[in-house]
């Protein structure tokens, strides 16, 4: 099978077109319980995460290593859900994550700005004029957070298969086309891209593990060998390996653990 990730902005109907689509294909409708997830692992407060989320990256800021933890640990959640296959995400950066992974369609959902102020005063019944205030800072801010956490885009066209615009369709059309082009063999699971996706879920949950001791870790899985690089004294290079083994000895998938120590002294 496949699995559809859908970038959004608020009001562009992608929400109804993510849930329809799963509907029609029985597949898993993911979104808010990812980062529900991710909030319990990093232990802070959900709401504080979602706000997070809407304000840019100044909350995790508060914390030691705070973006490279949180990209880590919601890293780590959303490819182990995506490790089960028949998903569609709408949320969050899925697209980010999965640009290696051939069965994985790509899909930005976009709407003209009017069209979204309609929708905007209609549901919270406040002002034209307060709608677009609204809207215009929630894409910024949607933009600035993903550009200082995951360093990408979110509207640049290449991290997509398929741009829909539901300006031009309504939410029943726009499912049939993504319908109609998700049968094509490009976009179907395969034993060598689920492996692909398996190795890249394992990294996640490799770095994960070990994000809280050693803040620039890395970590490259391949079919259960696992290379792990983490800057330290070579003095303590003994010590780390041990450490590492200790962390992730109850994970499974992993059959070796290379630990490679880079010296402080080499720049990042």
């Amino acid at each position: 099978m496949t699995i559809v990730t859908i970038s959004r902005g608020t009001y562009s109907r992608g929400k109804k077109v993510a849930e329809k689509l799963a509907k029609e294909l029985n597949y898993e409708c993911l979104s808010r319980e990812i980062v529900i997830e991710a909030s319990k692992e990093f232990n802070i407060p959900e709401i504080k995460l979602v706000r997070a989320i809407h304000d840019a990256p100044s909350i995790l800021d508060r914390f030691s290593y705070g973006k490279e933890r949180y990209m880590a640990i919601f890293r780590a959640a959303l490819l182990k859900h995506f490790q089960r296959d028949n998903i569609i995400y709408h949320g969050l950066a899925g697209q980010a994550f999965l640009q290696t992974i051939p069965h994985v369609m790509k899909i930005r959902i976009i709407a003209d700005l009017e069209h979204r102020i309609q929708e905007e005063m209609k549901r919270e019944k406040i002002s034209a004029d307060q709608a677009r205030h609204i809207l215009v800072k929630d894409d910024a801010e949607r933009h600035k957070w993903s550009m200082a956490i995951f360093g990408v885009d979110i509207a640049d066209p290449k991290f997509y298969d398929m741009i829909l615009h539901l300006d031009t369709m309504d939410v029943d059309e726009a499912v049939s086309i993504i319908l109609h082009s998700i049968q094509h063999s490009c976009f179907k699971t395969t034993p060598k891209s689920q492996q692909k996706l398996d190795d890249l879920s394992l990294s996640a949950q490799v770095e994960a593990a070990l994000i809280y001791d050693f803040p620039k870790v890395t970590a490259d899985a391949s079919k259960g060998d696992l290379f792990v690089s983490i800057r330290g004294s070579l003095i303590d290079e003994k010590n780390i390996s041990e450490k590492v083994s200790r962390i992730l000895e109850k994970m499974d998938g992993i059959t070796t653990i290379h630990v490679n120590v880079i010296p402080y002294f080499i720049k990042d």
